[in-house]
């Protein structure tokens, strides 16, 4: 990314794995995004109250709060209601999927994250938030 080019987004990752919000930011990155990232719900929450969220990559296996948790606590709030909440996750079994579309994900990503496609699946919900 050129230093006068603009940001294509700002997106919340919620990952309690700190390698996983390394990778991820650097492929965001690199692809234009701007990365906030938040190791547990209680920072998740301070980062989406400090607004200018287009979207939020939430994990949901964390410790403290898991993600159909917090993404139905961040759903109960009409303020939020507009930002895409995608679900990364390694559970895949029959169910799953949508376990988190009922919790309030608007999509779900498989861990492990392709990156050569994560940019493309994230400019999807992008897309849809700022056209919809």
């Amino acid at each position: 990314m050129f230093i006068n080019e603009p940001l294509k987004g700002t997106i919340l990752y919620v990952e309690d794995n700190s390698d996983n919000r390394v990778l991820v930011r650097r492929v965001l990155n690199a692809e234009g995004y701007d990365v906030v990232e938040a190791g547990d719900a209680v920072q998740a929450l301070d980062k989406l109250y400090g607004g200018g969220l287009d979207l939020i990559l939430m994990d949901i296996s964390m410790p403290d709060m898991d993600g159909y948790s917090l993404t139905a606590k961040i759903r109960s709030n009409p303020d939020f209601r507009y930002i895409p909440i995608i679900a990364v996750t390694a559970n895949v079994m029959h169910g799953d999927r949508e376990r988190s579309l009922k919790a309030g994900c608007d999509g779900y990503i498989q861990k492990p994250i392709d990156i050569d496609i994560l940019a493309q699946q994230i400019e999807r919900f992008i897309g849809r938030s700022v056209n919809g």
